[in-house]
């Protein structure tokens, strides 16, 4: 049987209490803002947003919370101008307690705001955005043609203190949201009390305050990371959401067929798929601009298992610990960094080719006291931190080039040859080799000095 997951509670620097839950496993990370009526319990008694929520966690590690003053969470924190931003304070800390550094976040509704506050002041902690039903001011202006005026909101204020958490209220909030969509008597009653569970009337009352106060116009134009912008293409607040994604820069805009305000029912599938295609999108570009140019230098000790013979355990050992010390020194002399060291053989990268191969001949004179000879190989190319491990076709690339050279001999790619022009290193052509695993052959030189 697997074990349902259980919600946890992080701490803010105020001191005040968050709950969180963590549904899923997959390889990224999902950051899901609901807006301010949201109880992560309640929610998930209610089919259609169990549904939704298993479809997310399906793909991603999704991590869910209720903001302060809203379900599970301590039920303060909602009064004063500063409610809005002391939101990013409960993101940050459950972020933290979950393990996630740097998550999607994906802003629903009112969550939008939040999300997009945060995205917006620490771009370090966001790969990415995606907003539903974006709107940047609650109270319609001058120069923001949407939203409500002040006696619409004192209205609807009122209206919900009056029947907030009944099944009045809950079928009516459903015909509005999703106007196609029928639900019988008992999902309804799980739909009430989601709301009930979610906030007080006093607490609906202030976070309606806030919401009508909200204007984060200014912010949108700041947000940096990549962002995703949807909407169901028929609602009467497309225009709304296409003006406000138009002030975020680089941000898409998709239209999503139906005329439902969430995204919960039959925009459900597509918004999941579009989740997924933006997720690979940015883990695609990430690892593209993680490639940089940097030449690789790779080494081992030549007849290594005959010496090993010869000398015996001990003193094989002691000549091991010496070669590594020296080839280490040689890497600090001329500002090589140590990447990987695997039995004799060593894997370095250097900022430059001409130092790469000075490096390669001082290790190898260096290490003629100790009677022993190296292989090295030298390449410059592209490579990629993937994991925090260097990898790629350019690493691939050094080390069969390393493979090939004999007792004493550096040997380089033709494009470190064209690199050091200038440099006063002389290369003989050794001639075009086949590279295991590379599909072209390499031309290759050997180093002559000086």
């Amino acid at each position: 049987m697997v074990a349902t997951p259980q919600p946890a509670y992080a701490k803010t620097p105020d001191g005040t209490h968050i709950a969180y839950l963590v549904m899923g496993d997959g390889p990224v990370d999902l950051v899901y803002a609901f807006g301010y009526q949201s109880c992560i319990d309640a929610d998930g008694d209610v089919p259609f947003h169990a549904a939704f929520r298993e479809r997310l966690a399906s793909s991603f590690r999704l991590i869910l919370f209720d903001r302060r003053g809203t379900g599970l969470s301590d039920r303060t924190g909602l009064e004063g101008p500063g409610a809005l931003e002391l939101g990013m304070d409960d993101m940050l800390a459950v972020m933290d307690a979950s393990g996630t550094q740097r998550p999607l976040v994906f802003g629903v509704s009112d969550g939008t705001l939040l999300a997009s506050l945060f995205a917006a002041s620490h771009p370090d902690r966001v790969s990415g955005l995606i907003l539903w039903g974006l709107y940047a001011r609650g109270a319609a202006s001058p120069d923001y043609p949407f939203g409500d005026g002040d006696a619409d909101w004192e209205r609807d204020v009122a209206d919900r203190e009056r029947v907030w958490g009944s099944a009045e209220y809950a079928e009516r909030e459903m015909r509005t949201v999703a106007p196609n969509t029928r639900m019988d008597g008992r999902t309804l009653e799980l739909v009430a009390r989601m709301f009930r569970a979610a906030a007080s009337p006093g607490s609906v009352l202030a976070s309606y305050r806030i919401l009508q106060d909200s204007d984060i116009r200014s912010v949108l134009p700041a947000i940096q990371v990549p962002t995703i912008v949807l909407d169901s293409g028929d609602v009467p607040d497309i225009d709304e959401t296409r003006f406000c994604a138009a002030m975020i820069p680089g941000a898409t805009f998709i239209a999503v067929p139906g005329e439902d305000a969430l995204p919960f029912w039959n925009a459900a599938d597509q918004v999941v798929d579009e989740i997924r295609t933006f997720s690979a999108k940015i883990r695609h570009e990430e690892e593209v601009l993680e490639r940089v140019l940097t030449t690789v230098l790779f080494t081992d000790i030549v007849g290594s298992t005959d010496r090993a013979r010869e000398l015996g355990d001990r003193a094989w050992k002691d000549t091991l610990e010496r070669h590594h010390a020296v080839v280490r020194a040689m890497l600090g002399r001329y500002r090589g960094t140590e990447v990987d060291t695997a039995g004799d053989g060593f894997f370095a990268t250097f900022d430059g080719p001409a130092r790469a191969v000075r490096c390669a001949e001082a290790i190898g004179e260096a290490l003629k006291p100790l009677d022993l000879q190296i292989r090295a190989g030298v390449h410059t190319g592209e490579v990629e931190t993937i994991d925090g491990k260097v990898g790629g076709i350019g690493v691939v690339i050094g080390a069969r080039i390393g493979a090939l050279a004999g007792a004493s001999e550096v040997l380089v790619s033709s494009t470190v040859k064209d690199l050091t022009a200038g440099s006063g290193l002389v290369f003989v052509d050794a001639g075009e080799r086949s590279l295991k695993g590379v599909g072209e052959p390499w031309r290759v030189y050997r180093v002559a000095g000086p």
